[in-house]
């Protein structure tokens, strides 16, 4: 499951990232990601911070190597995925595509070694 760890750098990465600019500077991070919608400066802050959470806890999966919970991961990035879509289709909102776009990628490159390497361990 090597791979499928080290594809966890990359949410591990733009939650950082995501986070720390949100908790920061909110209204830049949203310009940034192109939003069109009005979300003050409290929410963003908020979010900043839930995502520096999940962001500590995607670190100790790798860290600690709990490939039992690789899949959970996936999971909750699909999750997150639909309800970008939906947010997208009820607000008209960019940023929504733009977050279902950078999560996307992970979840898609997660999955693909998930089920390589599993694919290899029924070997």
């Amino acid at each position: 499951m090597n791979k499928t760890r080290l594809s966890l750098y990359y949410p591990a990465t733009y939650l950082t990232l995501a986070g720390l600019l949100l908790l920061i500077a909110p209204q830049l991070s949203l310009k940034l990601l192109f939003s069109n919608g009005e979300y003050g400066n409290v929410f963003p802050r908020v979010a900043g911070m839930m995502i520096l959470g999940l962001r500590l806890i995607v670190i100790q999966i790798i860290r600690l190597r709990q490939e039992q919970l690789y899949s959970t991961l996936w999971a909750i990035r699909l999750f997150f995925c639909i309800g970008w879509v939906g947010f997208y289709i009820a607000t008209g909102d960019p940023y929504f595509i733009i977050l279902f776009v950078i999560v996307g990628i992970g979840f898609v490159w997660t999955g693909i070694n998930l089920w390589r390497e599993r694919k290899n361990e029924i070997r």
